[in-house]
């Protein structure tokens, strides 16, 4: 994150036995740019509304539960790492699908933005 080569990170949450992809969370990253002292140049936030808005979005997961099916089977989870075409992975990394689900609904939550 902090040399913003982070652009997107994505869960993926797939049934063990056969694989299929049951959900995907898809989190996109927007980092801003640092000065020499490891600030943010363009903006300060205060820590305690910083605090306030990640928990209003881990309310909105936690709310979607109303709509989303119970995972009935088991389950397990990887999580995809999105980066620059000039980063270079770590080698324990392995390439992956984008893991997409078939037909699948979307639901949009708010970002942390301002």
């Amino acid at each position: 994150l902090s040399k913003r080569k982070l652009k997107r990170l994505v869960l993926v949450i797939s049934e063990i036995k056969t694989k299929e992809v049951m959900e995907r969370w898809q989190f996109d990253i927007q980092t801003e740019e640092m000065n020499e002292e490891g600030e943010n140049s363009t903006r300060q936030k205060d820590e305690k509304k910083i605090k306030q808005e990640m928990s209003d979005v881990i309310r909105q997961i936690t709310a979607s539960v109303t709509f989303l099916p119970l995972l009935e089977e088991p389950c397990s989870f990887d999580v995809l790492i999105y980066t620059g075409k000039e980063t270079e992975a770590p080698s324990d990394w392995v390439e992956s699908s984008a893991c997409l689900i078939k037909n699948s609904e979307q639901n949009t939550f708010w970002s942390i933005l301002n």
